[in-house]
């Protein structure tokens, strides 16, 4: 199995995960790291305990961050260099999530679960636009 390991500023990831977890119930080796200004020096490491735990337990890992070029993309993009099979994701959505998660087999590699977040990430931004037909409204009396 592929290990998921969310994290991002403030409780963006606690948040996210709460959703997930009603959407989809509790899910297995989906570790929640929250970065909190008020604990920025105790964050790298529980960040970096938290992947290494993962890695030991699974067969790769996939770190989904909030935004690229942030503290918490950063330090994941760190732990890249010195845990083999990490791979992280920034742009990390609730759309995202809910379609990797879904998709995750025993047998899936992080190679198809990245393609898939991104893919997933992707398809989940939308404008939606509602219009009334006015032939229906004159119909109506409206």
């Amino acid at each position: 199995m592929v290990g998921f390991v969310l994290t991002g500023h403030g409780d963006f990831s606690v948040g996210l995960a709460s959703s997930v977890k009603m959407i989809a119930g509790p899910q297995e080796e989906f570790d929640v790291v929250p970065f909190h200004e008020d604990e920025a020096g105790e964050y790298p490491q529980q960040l970096a305990d938290a992947i290494v735990a993962s890695a030991e337990r699974n067969d790769g890992v996939v770190v989904f961050c909030d935004l690229m070029g942030g503290t918490p993309f950063n330090q994941a993009m760190m732990n890249t260099q010195v845990v083999p099979g990490v791979e992280v994701i920034a742009g990390t959505s609730l759309p995202m999530l809910l379609e990797v998660l879904t998709s995750r087999m025993p047998e899936s590699t992080t190679e198809e679960l990245v393609d898939c977040a991104v893919e997933a990430g992707k398809q989940g931004v939308v404008h939606m636009v509602l219009t009334v037909d006015d032939a229906d409204s004159e119909d109506e009396g409206l």
